[in-house]
């Protein structure tokens, strides 16, 4: 239960997710999904995690701590990584090596193996890249042609990134419209909800110029919902009315 979203655009990075990982009329909790890892001027890298939260919890504990190099002796966290790509696939092995330790428990208690990831940043030297990384510990990277990735309960908040997202969008319209994505996903499920962690990064700089948590009764969020719900309900109201069945 949750919503993580990355859009990737000529002016930098945004990366949100909701804290939501289960609801009920009287157990609903939050957790942190949205992970920063960040030397400033060096490396800001941020991981949103979707599905199985002591699965993702474990990964992250694993990227943290490190995973033995077995012909260097060498520890390897995200913070070591050369390159973004090296440490996506750091990211992928840490997967597959939880599901080594866990994967038959969870299956003898029928639980599956559901955890995925996006990865976005930039590692001084390289370029800003966003990729999305499945449970089998592959992935895939964001594109020009497609600049937003999402995971978890995606399919509300999709429609207004495929009309509004383009590459050369304004960096704060981006951010924008990300959170209409995920106003639109918290009033159809009950499964995403406040706080909302957003981060907001610009190519080169290699540290966070945006570092917030939306909680309840942020006064800007409240007028963004207020605004799109009216724009939604004028637009509706101004185009005719369907001619179908109507008499002649």
């Amino acid at each position: 239960m949750t919503y993580c979203c990355g859009i990737l655009v000529k002016e930098g990075l945004v990366m949100m997710a909701d804290t939501r990982t289960n609801a009920g009329l009287d157990n609903i909790s939050t957790f942190r999904k949205l992970h920063v890892f960040n030397k400033p001027g060096e490396r800001i890298l941020a991981i949103a995690s979707a599905g199985n939260l002591a699965i993702s919890q474990s990964v992250i504990s694993t990227l943290t701590e490190g995973v033995e190099d077995p012909e260097t002796g060498e520890l390897q966290t995200l913070m070591n990584a050369p390159t973004m790509f090296q440490a996506a696939q750091r990211i992928g092995r840490a997967i597959r090596d939880v599901h080594r330790l866990e994967g038959n428990a969870l299956k003898a208690e029928d639980i599956s193996f559901d955890v995925s990831f996006l990865f976005g940043g930039q590692i001084k030297g390289g370029r800003m890249r966003l990729f999305m990384i499945y449970p089998a510990g592959n992935f895939i990277e964001c594109t020009i042609d497609t600049p937003y990735l999402q995971i978890g309960e995606h399919k509300y908040g999709k429609p207004v990134l495929d009309r509004a997202i383009h590459y050369d969008v304004d960096l704060y319209e981006a951010l924008k419209v990300g959170l209409v994505s995920m106003d639109s996903t918290l009033r159809s499920n009950l499964g995403v909800g406040l706080p909302i962690d957003i981060l907001v990064v610009r190519p080169d700089v290699c540290d966070a110029e945006l570092n917030y948590r939306i909680e309840e009764g942020d006064t800007y969020f409240h007028d963004l919902r207020t605004r799109w719900s009216t724009a939604l309900r004028a637009a509706h109201q101004s185009i005719p009315r369907p001619p179908y069945g109507q008499p002649r």
